[in-house]
C-alpha cells in the first residue's frame, strides 16, 4: 500500500514538473508582437506588427479535425519537410481564420523573408506578408472546441456592437499552447477593426 502511495506521489510530482517546464518553454517561444491600445471589460484592442506567415487552406470540419490536419502539414514544413531539409523554429500563436473554409497560419520567425524561406515539400503551403493591423481580441482558457469558439465569437461580436466598433466580420482563433500543456492554457478570438481611432 505504501509503495502504491509513494508511486502515485512521484508520478504526480513528475507530471507537475513536466507542466511547469512546458509552460516555461511556451513563454520562451517567439510570439507575434503587439501593443495593447485599449482594454475593455471583456476584450482588448491591439496593434500588431507586420509579420510573415506560412499557411494552408482547409475545409470546414470540426475544430479538432481541422486543427490536427493543418498543424501536421505546417509542422511538417518547419520540422524539415522542405527543399533544404531545414528546421525552422516554432512560433506562437497558431492562427485559424474561420469561415466557409479555414486557413491555418504559423508566423515565420524574424530573420526570414519570402525569398529566403526554403520551398515546402507540400505544395499546399503558401506564404503571405501581413501588414500592421488593429484587432479586437477576447480571451478564454482551457481546451478549445467548436462550441467555445462559437460562443466567444458571439461574445466578441456583441461587445464590439455595444462599443460601436466596426470590424471586418472575419474572425480568427488563436491557440498559444501545445495540446499536452494542461495549465495556463490561452485561447483567443480576434477580428480586425475598421477605421479605428
Amino acid at each position: 500500500m505504501k509503495i502504491t502511495i509513494i508511486s502515485i506521489i512521484i508520478l504526480f510530482i513528475i507530471v507537475i514538473l513536466a507542466q511547469v517546464y512546458s509552460t516555461m518553454s511556451t513563454t520562451r517561444t517567439e510570439q507575434h508582437k503587439y501593443e495593447v491600445l485599449k482594454s475593455y471589460a471583456q476584450f482588448e484592442i491591439r496593434k500588431y506588427e507586420p509579420a510573415l506567415f506560412s499557411s494552408i487552406m482547409l475545409g470546414k470540419n470540426s475544430y479538432r479535425e481541422i486543427s490536427s490536419k493543418g498543424f501536421s502539414v505546417l509542422a511538417g514544413y518547419i520540422f524539415g519537410g522542405n527543399s533544404k531539409k531545414q528546421s525552422i523554429a516554432m512560433t506562437s500563436p497558431v492562427s485559424m481564420e474561420l469561415g466557409d473554409s479555414t486557413k491555418m497560419k504559423f508566423m515565420v520567425p524574424k530573420g526570414y523573408t519570402i525569398d529566403s524561406l526554403p520551398e515546402p515539400n507540400d505544395k499546399r503551403i503558401t506564404f503571405e506578408q501581413q501588414n500592421e493591423k488593429i484587432i479586437a481580441a477576447i480571451q478564454f482558457d482551457g481546451w478549445a472546441d467548436n462550441d467555445k469558439i462559437e460562443y466567444y465569437t458571439e461574445q466578441l461580436k456583441n461587445s464590439l456592437a455595444k462599443e460601436h466598433l466596426q470590424h471586418t466580420n472575419k474572425f480568427s482563433y488563436l491557440g498559444y499552447n501545445p495540446p499536452y500543456e494542461v495549465i495556463n492554457r490561452r485561447n483567443e478570438i480576434i477580428v480586425e477593426l475598421i477605421d479605428y481611432k
